[in-house]
């Protein structure tokens, strides 16, 4: 009976889990499904592109897995019973079940409206596929003039802003940072970053908490208006409810509290990897919500289960860790932030062509991985435990 290993998502940190599983794993031993509801691989650090109309090459998950014993799913997770070890899932056909033995846990997150008024009704956001074109089918339509804003002065809210910026140079374009412009970048990335919103003619609004979003624009805490016929919302991200409303361990934000292997802290034949887990880096400082954390979990966890499951005391150690931050601002400008391990800004950078050149091929690199799961190296081992073993040992 072969062990039946479950992984929920195919984004950056789900993908990469599922393949490199296949690579070390006998397929005779192992039964291998990913669920995820879109059909295609979806390339989430290019939404701003997206959104600002720019078409992006379609690689779906069936040729991504093809040959390689990995089994897609097209459904939406709808609940986890992680007592009995089965998945709620929803498609066109209707509603199912699917068992597992092993669970990775990857459904990611969504743009997160902190509470505030007025965003779902009238904001937009680029946490994913959809949401970025609806973006941008309401860009399309603004005439010469019109006014966008956008909230958050985070990774997200200034890739967002420049891109758009850039595409339409009509366009009256704004920032609501809540601090100052680019306050985590040192000296240097900050100077750069004030250029090119000067040099795309973005009004910045800093220091500014906005309080609630309305049709024809944004107010701030402090009672000021400012006008936007398209707001875009982009203050962070928060976790699907599904690992909640399970009886796993999670932090206060939804996500599963995992071991230094990506394990659940409560469940131990559940793993979580990339934004829906919470996990410990350097200095002790939770990893952040970004692909620079999700993929290196996803090998931690990926070798933990193979080694688990194949009777090695042993497996490698993930990098989990941070080299540098890379920021598009645009097409053919960037910054790219060279960090302490835990995050913090060291005194080095790139900027300009040579950054964005960096981040597209930091970008292509990992949609590169996802497309090719089994290429290299391929050394699939044979479990050595029971499934009954298994649960006894778990």
């Amino acid at each position: 009976m072969r062990h039946r290993i479950v992984v929920l998502g195919a984004g950056y940190a789900g993908g990469i889990a599922a393949g490199r599983l296949a690579k070390r794993l006998h397929p005779d031993d192992t039964e291998i499904t990913v669920v995820n509801a879109d059909a295609d691989f979806v390339e989430r650090v290019r939404m701003h592109q997206l959104a600002t109309g720019q078409d992006l090459k379609r690689l779906p998950l069936a040729d991504v897995y093809a040959g390689t014993g990995v089994d897609v799913r097209l459904a939406r997770v709808t609940a986890v019973d992680v007592e009995r070890r089965a998945v709620a899932l929803a498609d066109d056909n209707g509603t199912d079940e699917i068992a597992y033995d092993t669970l990775v846990y990857a459904l990611g997150s969504a743009t997160a409206d902190h509470g505030v008024p007025g965003v779902a009704e009238h904001a937009n956001d680029i946490a994913g596929r959809q949401s970025a074109l609806r973006l941008r089918d309401r860009l399309a339509h603004l005439a010469a003039g019109g006014t966008v804003l956008v909230v958050g002065g985070g990774l997200t809210g200034l890739e967002a802003v420049t891109e758009i910026a850039e595409a339409r140079p009509d366009l009256d374009v704004a920032l609501a940072a809540r601090g100052a412009l680019g306050d985590w970048l040192n000296g240097k990335a900050q100077q750069h970053l004030r250029g090119v919103c000067d040099r795309l003619d973005i009004t910045v609004h800093e220091h500014t908490d906005i309080a609630r979003v309305e049709a024809a624009g944004a107010v701030t805490r402090d009672g000021r208006e400012i006008p936007a016929q398209v707001t875009v919302w982009t203050t962070g991200f928060a976790v699907h409810p599904i690992a909640a409303a399970t009886t796993l361990a999670v932090a206060e934000t939804g996500q599963i509290i995992v071991d230094a292997s990506m394990r659940s802290v409560s469940h131990p034949e559940v793993y979580a990897v990339g934004d829906a887990a919470i996990a410990e880096g350097p200095g002790g400082k939770p990893l952040r919500m970004s692909c620079a954390s999700g993929i290196p979990m996803a090998w931690q966890a990926a070798d933990a289960i193979a080694a688990r499951l194949t009777g090695r005391a042993k497996f490698p150690k993930a990098p989990l860790r941070y080299f540098n931050q890379c920021i598009s601002l645009g097409r053919r400008d960037g910054i790219i932030q060279y960090v302490t391990a835990d995050d913090r800004a060291k005194p080095s950078l790139l900027t300009g062509k040579l950054a964005a050149r960096y981040k597209e091929f930091v970008c292509t690199g990992g949609t590169w991985t996802i497309s090719h799961p089994v290429l290299y190296p391929v050394r699939r081992h044979r479990i050595v435990q029971t499934r009954s073993e298994i649960r006894l040992r778990g």
